[in-house]
């Protein structure tokens, strides 16, 4: 649980929103379902809800989200991409098969999207 969000134990208030929209936008982190209200932002587990709220609706602004909710998300793409096409231009420029090329650079962009976005996590988190 992140320090923002508000644990709701099920057996003290079960409770939804009567507006609330079932989404699949948003990290579920083994939720069984999450909601969204406007900014609010809902996921229900066995035992609780854990509820927070975002700067910027991803429904109505998802770069918004992206940059100021989830940039470790946005960052993780951008190296994916960068640091995929880096190594694949590398190899390819070397005289090695296209398709050795593109192969290395979609496992390096994979590679690089995971640190990036596990160095940016822990970032903001701390």
């Amino acid at each position: 649980m992140t320090w923002d969000e508000i644990e709701v134990p099920k057996e003290i208030r079960p409770f939804m929103l009567e507006h609330a929209e079932e989404t699949e936008l948003g990290q579920k982190n083994g939720a069984i379902k999450q909601y969204r209200y406007d900014k609010l932002h809902i996921r229900e587990y066995d035992d609780k809800y854990l509820v927070h709220m975002d700067n910027v609706d991803p429904r109505k602004d998802p770069v918004g989200h992206l940059i100021f909710d989830a940039p470790e998300v946005l960052i993780g793409l951008a190296t994916a991409a960068i640091g995929g096409k880096k190594i694949a231009s590398q190899i390819y420029t070397n005289k090695k098969s296209k398709n050795l090329s593109l192969f290395t650079g979609f496992l390096a962009s994979i590679a690089f999207g995971y640190i990036g976005y596990h160095i940016t996590k822990k970032v903001k988190n701390f």
